[in-house]
């Protein structure tokens, strides 16, 4: 009786739950000739190295399906994946808050971000339509159809190949990788902002600084979730990592960083790299909006292209097959999301902020340049301006077991990460940045105290508050989905 009232009540009988999972990789390396953007500047793609793919592990405990997705690129911003969620829903019938898309954050591929930028280039003020000044998205490129098809299409693979299966999950360390690339340096030239003042960090320190201390943390944990068939055999392994990016990529080289070499090496040394159906690895990007892989203290000589990024991967898979060992896979466990759209504010700058941005825009400014990105900036202030002066949030929670992955649509300090780990109710609580959309960085309100490039108008787009509003929404979500 008690099986017959758990399956009324929506829940399999304990002696029918089946534990299924499926996953599935796309390519979606764009073609050649189209920007590559990660940096200030945009050279045009003319070389691949490695091919960006998205990847897509789905998770069904028998009532309850959860699609994960990582996706190599640098950020994409909501209405991509609003669209690749439309189109999975019709082919699927996976609901949006049963979808999490998450981008690598790599540098060297092309942005499935907006085609063109709107507002002062080169030299010529251009207002943009009054629908984008309202917040209004602009209509897709090819590319971004591109990949928001490619997900949908990857998500309807993983389902096809639904499969028995256990699941199991576990961390590694290592904090050799990880550094905080925000400093307390000595001399105020070091810490000029584009808008006229001095900040009291500095993102990426010249070698010519005299460094005083770091402005924040790190995060050495790697956070995985293993899934396998009954047999043993490798479906799926998806970790996440609070490390930026690594670089080393000539201009014009599209590659998916060291995201791409981990989910490949993963493969190679759990003896799955060459099964069927493909076994697919995954590497999410944590919060590591101020880490990044140079130690300023002892900077190291340049190395040969992708020599750095190939020994992260590595020892970030070895830090991830050591502890794959120790982990217990379990035949069934209960899957719970919650999905909440959280209204925060802009950043909205002064009309003298304003005022000093088109004086600089119209060449009106006197006296030398202060900072050799005030163009940009100004650019971007103006923007802002324009722009909506609150905006919608895409937060999601999902548990799964005893894990609880907790993602935001932003570049999210370590500081946020960790605060996440420490307060969620989750045996295993992870947090993913760069989800459902792209807003910017998000620093604490601490850090936006300090200053420095992560805190600048048109890097940070979204209020001063808005860490611990979301922090807050994403703890209380997380009571939601607990086991009653």
């Amino acid at each position: 009786m008690l099986g017959l009232a758990a399956a009324f009540a929506g829940e399999p009988a304990k002696e029918a739950r089946i534990f299924r999972a499926g996953a599935a990789l796309s390519d979606v390396t764009p073609e050649l000739g189209l920007p590559i953007v990660g940096n200030f500047e945009a050279p045009l793609a003319t070389h691949v190295h490695d091919p960006l793919h998205v990847r897509a592990l789905v998770l069904d405990d028998g009532v309850q399906r959860l699609a994960i997705v990582v996706c190599d690129n640098l950020g994409m911003p909501r209405e991509v994946g609003d669209e690749a969620k439309r189109l999975a829903q019709q082919l699927t019938g996976l609901t949006p808050a049963e979808v999490l898309i998450s981008a690598t954050h790599t540098h060297s591929g092309v942005s499935a971000g907006a085609a063109a930028e709107t507002g002062y280039n080169s030299g010529k003020r251009e207002r943009a339509p009054e629908a984008q000044r309202r917040g209004s998205p602009a209509p897709l490129t090819a590319y971004q159809h591109f990949v928001a098809r490619r997900i949908a299409d990857t998500l309807q693979r993983a389902i096809n190949q639904l499969e028995p299966a256990r699941i199991g999950w576990g961390t590694g360390r290592d904090g050799s990788h990880v550094f905080n690339r925000r400093w307390f340096v000595q001399e105020e030239s070091d810490r000029r902002n584009p808008f006229g003042g001095i900040d009291t960090v500095r993102m990426n320190p010249p070698s010519s600084a005299v460094l005083l201390k770091p402005a924040g943390p790190t995060d050495p944990e790697i956070s995985f979730l293993s899934v396998q068939a009954k047999s043993g055999r490798p479906i799926a392994l998806y970790a996440v990592y609070s490390l930026h990016y690594i670089g080393g990529v000539p201009p014009g080289v599209i590659s998916a960083d060291y995201f791409g070499m981990f989910s490949s090496r993963i493969g190679e040394l759990l003896g799955a790299d060459r099964q069927d159906p493909a076994f697919v690895g995954m590497l999410a990007n944590g919060t590591s909006g101020d880490i990044n892989n140079i130690d300023f203290r002892h900077r190291g000589t340049r190395q040969p292209p992708y020599e750095q990024m190939t020994r992260v991967a590595n020892a970030v898979s070895a830090e991830v097959y050591r502890a794959y060992q120790g982990i217990q896979h379990r035949d069934w466990v209960s899957l719970a999301a919650r999905y909440e759209e959280l209204t925060v504010g802009t950043r909205r700058p002064s009309a003298a902020m304003v005022a000093r941005a088109r004086a600089i825009l119209d060449g009106k400014m006197e006296g030398p340049s202060w900072h050799p990105r005030e163009k940009t900036y100004a650019e971007r202030l103006l923007k802002l301006a324009d722009g909506p002066e609150m905006v919608e949030l895409p937060l999601q929670v999902f548990r799964i077991g005893d894990v609880g992955l907790m993602s935001l649509p932003v570049e999210t300090f370590v500081e946020i990460g960790l605060e996440l780990k420490a307060k969620a109710p989750f045996k295993r609580p992870i947090p993913v940045s760069l989800a459902n959309g792209y807003s910017g960085y998000l620093p604490t309100v601490e850090q936006h105290r300090l200053g420095g490039y992560e805190s600048w108008m048109g890097t940070n787009r979204l209020e001063i508050e808005a860490a611990p509003k979301i922090v807050a929404a994403l703890l209380r979500m997380a009571g939601e989905v607990q086991e009653k």
